[in-house]
């Protein structure tokens, strides 16, 4: 492991925002803070807003910024680049910013149902081989644990430069007769980019630079609990 990562993780002990649980304490278990993140980490009953495989924080961080009066967590495994945004939100004095560094499949260990009202995903791995699609993360058994502490009316934004992860989900949404509140296959070029979706992260940035059209896809799991596959594989009819 080089020094940098080992004082990243060195340094994102020391920091307030981020929480770090055990292996232990999300296999199989509730951690601490299940129900208990606004009151117990954020001190308000504000809404909770999650952005899942966060990365360097850059899109919790800007959020953050933009909506004082929400709370903001950022998910994501990988210590050292979420490092980036935990530093950033200390450096500013952010209280309304939070990372948690845990795998996406033990989600469900760390929200009670109803706690979180809105869900970002922003370029994600698309997960492309045919033997991966399951691990996408708006595959059904992700949206199931989704469902178990999402609210009802709460929403699901995808922002991806993959034409495939977003058709996949467009598929998936309409086989199971989801609302859609919002769809856009290339927010840039057709000028539906709005202030919130023209935050734009180091990954978008180069891939935009690529030429590669950025994609938004906003819906709600509404009442399911339980989600079917679609019966194509929108990657096999590109």
């Amino acid at each position: 492991m080089g020094k940098d990562k080992i004082r990243r993780f060195e340094e994102n002990a020391t920091f307030r925002c981020v929480v770090q649980p055990a292996f232990e304490e999300v296999f199989g278990q509730n951690h601490r803070l299940k129900g208990h993140w606004k009151s117990d980490f954020f001190g308000n009953d504000n809404p909770v807003v999650l952005e899942l495989g966060c990365g360097r924080g850059e899109y919790t961080v800007a959020l953050a910024e933009r909506f004082p009066d929400r709370n903001f967590i950022g998910v994501d495994v990988k210590g050292a680049r979420l490092w980036r945004g935990a530093k950033t939100a200390t450096e500013n004095g952010m209280r309304n910013v939070a990372f948690l560094r845990t795998r996406i499949e033990f989600i469900g260990s760390c929200f009670a149902p109803d706690e979180v009202d809105e869900i970002w995903i922003t370029f994600p791995d698309p997960q492309l081989r045919k033997n991966r699609v399951k691990k996408r993360l708006t595959a059904p058994l992700f949206l199931e644990r989704y469902a178990r502490f999402l609210r009802a009316d709460g929403s699901i934004h995808l922002k991806t430069d993959s034409r495939h992860l977003h058709e996949y989900t467009k598929a998936v949404v309409e086989r199971n007769g989801l609302p859609v509140e919002a769809c856009c296959a290339d927010i840039y070029g057709t000028g539906f980019a709005d202030e919130l979706l023209s935050i734009k992260t180091t990954y978008e940035k180069r891939f935009l630079a690529e030429g590669l059209p950025i994609t938004y896809l906003k819906f709600s799991p509404g009442e399911r609990t339980v989600f079917e596959a679609p019966e194509f594989a929108p990657d096999e009819a590109l």
